[in-house]
């Protein structure tokens, strides 16, 4: 028995190892013991992560996300443009005589109408040529009158030969100058008569006044001094310029008369815009800019614009017909491109490439890649996974984005004809 030893655990333990175990001090037991146990906590470990993974990461809920139905509109394919307004007219109004400002008949700022009085040059001096051109007059009548009476006279006598061939002529010369002079004074009236009138200055135009340039008192010039400006403002211009890449497809759209602007001032809603008359194209293409000047006429009744604003111009080439439209924010951005992320039916997301089309109010046109009638994600997008089901939203249920203006306006003409 003393050769031979019992095997644990695979090894042999012999009679001696036994011996010295027996002979192994409290210390050890205890660092056994110790080891032992956290074996057996270790062991406990592995068996409890070994169950986890065996029954694997709890599912979960589908995300939570909202969604529109894509729709079919009329839309306006468009250029968008920034110009400025100007006066429908604008005039400076200058003094045709010369003296000194005697009335003024207008407040700064004032709405004018055409005709009306706005100042008064001292018509004193003027009136006084007047008078003395109406007296030469007279006078050069009186003796036109004389020459005609004597020239009669004489015609009676020249058959008789009582007055010489030579007194005759001079007679009949006298009556001819005096005439000339009859008609040179009646010039001479009209003229004083004119300008007196200049003296009583009227507005030219319907318009509104800006800051009087001169006060009663003031000595001015003739055709120099500038009195007032006077600007016409209902209707309004909005002039602006395109690219001569754009400028065939204007031209082509303005011979057809169908070219119209739709106006309105940054601080505006899109839906305030305010439709003009494109009437006006320059005759060249600006060398430094490669621009060409283009000008709308907008009505202005309210003095809603005024001379000198900015304003934003949106040019109307065309309208496109069953135009695919969802809102902007489903549609999102990629490395790879625009996409948008569409809800089957089965309440699973695809993610869908796209090409995305001019922006109409608050949507935005899809030409390509998604039907009228399909379901889009509007909110919820960062935790969709493609082909993984979502949960839509009930309390915001899926509607059509709302038509923009002239989509509206133009479904209102097609249902009145």
């Amino acid at each position: 028995m003393m050769g031979h030893g019992h095997r644990i655990g695979g090894g042999k333990f012999t009679r001696g190892d036994r011996a010295n175990a027996k002979g192994t001090s409290p210390a050890g037991s205890k660092l056994f013991g110790a080891m032992l146990v956290l074996a057996v906590a270790a062991a406990c470990v592995s068996c409890s992560r070994s169950s986890v993974r065996a029954e694997g990461p709890a599912a979960l809920p589908p995300p939570l996300v909202t969604v529109a139905q894509a729709t079919a509109q009329d839309v306006p394919r468009y250029l968008d443009e920034i110009g400025r307004n100007t006066a429908f007219e604008s005039v400076n109004v200058t003094p045709q005589v010369g003296g000194q400002v005697r009335e003024r008949h207008f407040q700064d700022g004032e709405n004018l109408k055409k005709g009306q009085l706005i100042f008064v040059i001292d018509p004193r001096p003027y009136k006084a040529q007047l008078d003395s051109a109406k007296a030469n007059l007279a006078q050069v009548q009186a003796a036109l009158e004389l020459a005609k009476i004597q020239f009669a006279r004489d015609q009676e006598l020249v058959g008789t030969r009582a007055i010489s061939k030579q007194d005759y002529d001079t007679k009949k010369n006298t009556v001819d100058v005096n005439e000339a002079q009859v008609e040179a004074a009646k010039a001479a009236i009209e003229t004083a008569e004119i300008n007196l009138d200049y003296c009583y200055i009227h507005s030219p135009i319907d318009g509104r006044a800006g800051a009087r340039l001169v006060d009663v008192g003031n000595v001015v010039q003739a055709n120099t001094t500038s009195l007032l400006s006077i600007q016409r403002i209902d209707p309004m211009y909005a002039t602006f310029t395109i690219t001569e890449r754009d400028l065939a497809e204007v031209q082509k759209r303005m011979s057809r008369g169908m070219l119209k602007a739709l106006v309105r001032l940054p601080a505006d809603s899109e839906g305030a815009a305010r439709p003009g008359r494109v009437e006006f194209l320059d005759n060249a293409v600006q060398n430094a800019t490669g621009t060409v000047n283009l000008r709308a006429t907008i009505p202005n009744a309210d003095r809603h614009f005024w001379p000198g604003q900015f304003v934003n111009v949106r040019l109307v080439l065309d309208m496109e017909k069953a135009t695919v439209l969802v809102p902007s924010q489903a549609a999102q951005i990629s490395q790879q491109g625009p996409f948008v992320l569409v809800v089957r039916s089965d309440d699973t997301a695809e993610l869908r490439p796209v090409t995305l089309g001019q922006r109409q109010g608050n949507d935005v046109v899809i030409s390509s890649g998604l039907a009228a009638g399909e379901r889009v994600v509007v909110a919820g997008h960062l935790l969709v996974r493609p082909g993984s089901k979502v949960h839509v939203d009930s309390s915001a249920p899926a509607t059509a984005p709302a038509p923009t203006a002239d989509a509206k306006s133009d479904a209102t003409r097609r249902s009145a004809s």
